[in-house]
């Protein structure tokens, strides 16, 4: 783990270059070819057998390069840029749909100890037969375990659940504490006031956990720029390695996302299609079912394309094996498509899904 004052900007993705796109498109024509010469094929019969087109730059706006599979965290180790969720995934559900992810190729499973399925996901690795230490596992600390002489307890309780030694991520879940007793005992919020305003007693914590070896990277997540100012405006021995948050085509958050990179900071985002509340209508956008026909892809595989192209990570989620597959083959954009999205959602007001400020019986915004 790198020291606080290492902390290079994450890479991102870029369109690909002339050249490239060339080379791809005379390999792409040289493939036809072949097809029509060794099996009689029309023009369009050969161009459908070879497959091509989405990745070999064939035909008007098609695409010419993967993105980026990873970023690399302060740390030096390589973080998938797209996850499996599993935020709202039911008993019964989402061991297989785990299953089904890391058949189709995923490596990073997101998870946290108030979704409630620790159990279920972990025994899902394990039948895998799939290395632990080929997947990136994350978790979370809940709100009520803030204070630093509870961390321990609940980390162990995930890693039990979970059947592994160690995370490779452990975030910060909310920026708020509770206290533990009377959330504990009659699920009532008390917010611990003194931990909220200052969560550094909670980060040094965090720290002696990763020189432990039960954590790799450490990390917050639903912090805005003030909040993660305040947390490394202290003497930090470890850097936050990442901020999940609420990113998607209704909340692209911009002003967030020009700030993370300007800082070194790396983003993840959570409900990425807009959760169950919008994925419908975001999938159903004009623009976006545009650009999903001219390139060969389907609107969920645009978006999430997007969001890797803006150099975030995507936890898209899904328990139907077909979706999940879907969800997983990604692409880079032209720089063109890309643009029209960025603009497209950045032109609007923004509408946030998940906020939990009134639930919590809190008299201001989190999120403000």
């Amino acid at each position: 783990m790198s020291k606080a004052e290492e902390h290079p900007l994450p890479s991102y993705t870029h369109p690909p270059s002339p050249q490239v796109t060339k080379r791809n498109k005379r390999f792409c024509v040289l493939a036809m070819l072949a097809g029509m010469f060794l099996f009689g094929l029309n023009f369009r019969s050969a161009l459908r057998v070879t497959s091509l087109k989405p990745y070999m730059g064939c035909g008007k706006g098609r695409l010419h390069t993967r993105p980026r599979p990873h970023y690399t965290l302060p740390s030096g180790d390589k973080i998938p840029s797209v996850a499996l969720g599993v935020w709202q995934a039911s008993k019964g559900e989402v061991g297989q749909a785990v299953k089904a992810a890391l058949a189709a190729g995923y490596r990073h499973i997101d998870d946290a100890w108030a979704y409630g399925n620790e159990k279920e996901v972990g025994d899902a690795i394990k039948e895998s037969g799939i290395p632990r230490e080929d997947i990136f596992i994350t978790s979370k600390l809940w709100n009520s375990f803030h204070a630093p002489e509870d961390i321990e307890a609940s980390l162990d309780e995930s890693l039990s659940r979970l059947q592994i030694s160690y995370l490779d991520l452990y975030l910060i879940h909310w920026p708020i504490a509770f206290k533990k007793e009377p959330y504990e005992k009659e699920r009532k919020i008390v917010v611990d006031v003194a931990l909220t305003e200052n969560p550094y007693p909670t980060w040094k914590k965090l720290e002696e956990l990763v020189d432990k070896g039960k954590i790799r990277n450490i990390g917050v997540s639903n912090f805005n720029v003030w909040r993660y100012e305040n947390l490394t405006s202290n003497p930090l021995k470890y850097r936050p390695a990442v901020n999940q948050v609420e990113l998607s085509f209704g909340n692209p958050q911009p002003e967030l996302l020009a700030w993370a990179k300007l800082k070194g900071v790396l983003l993840e985002a959570y409900s990425p299609l807009g959760s169950s509340r919008q994925v419908k209508e975001t999938l159903e956008l004009p623009i976006i079912k545009k650009v999903a026909k001219d390139l060969g892809l389907t609107p969920a595989q645009v978006i999430i394309s997007w969001h890797v192209q803006r150099g975030v990570v995507v936890l898209p989620k899904s328990v139907h094996e077909n979706r999940i597959q879907e969800n997983f083959k990604i692409v880079a954009l032209p720089q063109e498509q890309f643009n029209l999205i960025e603009r497209a959602a950045v032109s609007k007001p923004p509408q946030r899904v998940v906020n939990p400020s009134k639930g919590w019986g809190l008299d201001y915004d989190i999120f403000a």
